[in-house]
């Protein structure tokens, strides 16, 4: 109720030549100062902002201008953040998710030739950017895996343990060396675990990112069949771990600040949507 109340005191009315101006608070402003010179001016301004503010703030349709233009706001901000990551994509993976967003982007296209109501429309939409989102996460999460740690793979690694364990069992070196080489092989053993998640978690993300490719693909076949508009169901349970954290690096920080935009969007999306029986 509080950014209610903020967004009554500071309304705004468009003024030709001088732009958006906040009236109510011009006028506040006003009586403040007016009363300097006779008080009466203080009680009849807080008469008046005691009139108008609960008339605006407890208004429905002003309750739905402001959380519109916070949603805008929202959006404006998140997209910014969300190009950022997009950035960091190489191109054929840029070339990837646009594919998708296209194909998102004609479910829409069908549900809008089919004059489906604007709430379904919306709840869809929102479905979708879900959908997208979590499309994008899986590929900042390939990209963390590829780039990050050393280009040794799990064969490479295998042969030098392999190598190292025969070299221990027939070496006739010192005791400190012996040691030395020991740790280095336990070293080496912990490398080749750590290589081995990687590669395991490279493939769950790549059969992950193929799962959301279908289910894009039957939603919009399904779209383009169906008589009537439905809503669209994303739920989706992935083999990968898009939530412990870890899995995106130095964008860790980028992705989990979108995760809670995205959130808000959506509760404000449904809060805004009408009831229907």
């Amino acid at each position: 109720m509080w950014r209610y109340l903020k967004s009554a005191f500071f309304v705004g009315v468009d003024i030709p030549a001088l732009g958006r101006l906040p009236v109510n608070a011009l006028a506040a402003a006003g009586f403040f100062i007016l009363g300097f010179g006779h008080p009466s001016f203080w009680f009849l301004g807080l008469a008046t902002e005691a009139v108008i503010l609960p008339s605006l703030a407890f208004n429905r349709r002003f309750q739905n201008v402001v959380d519109a233009e916070d949603r805008q706001a929202a959006t404006g901000d998140s997209q910014a953040k969300r190009a950022s990551l997009v950035q960091l994509l190489p191109s054929e993976d840029r070339r990837r998710l646009i594919g998708l967003e296209r194909k998102c982007d004609k479910v829409i296209e069908v549900y809008r030739n089919a004059q489906a109501e604007d709430f379904l429309i919306d709840t869809n939409r929102d479905a979708l950017e879900n959908l997208k989102w979590i499309y994008l996460k899986l590929m900042i999460a390939r990209y963390h895996l590829l780039t990050a740690g050393t280009d040794d793979t799990p064969e490479a690694l295998a042969k030098r343990i392999d190598a190292l364990q025969k070299d221990l069992e027939k070496s006739q070196e010192t005791q400190a060396l012996r040691q030395s080489k020991g740790a280095t092989l336990e070293i080496l053993k912990r490398r080749l675990a750590n290589v081995q998640r990687r590669e395991d978690s490279l493939q769950e993300v790549e059969s992950d990112l193929t799962r959301v490719e279908s289910q894009v693909d039957l939603i919009l076949d399904n779209a383009a069949m169906q008589g009537k508009p439905q809503t669209i169901s994303t739920d989706i349970e992935l083999a990968s771990d898009l939530v412990g954290g870890g899995m995106f690096g130095d964008a860790e920080s980028a992705v989990a600040d979108l995760d809670r935009d995205y959130s808000q969007v959506r509760t404000a999306t449904k809060a805004a949507a009408p009831e229907h029986s």
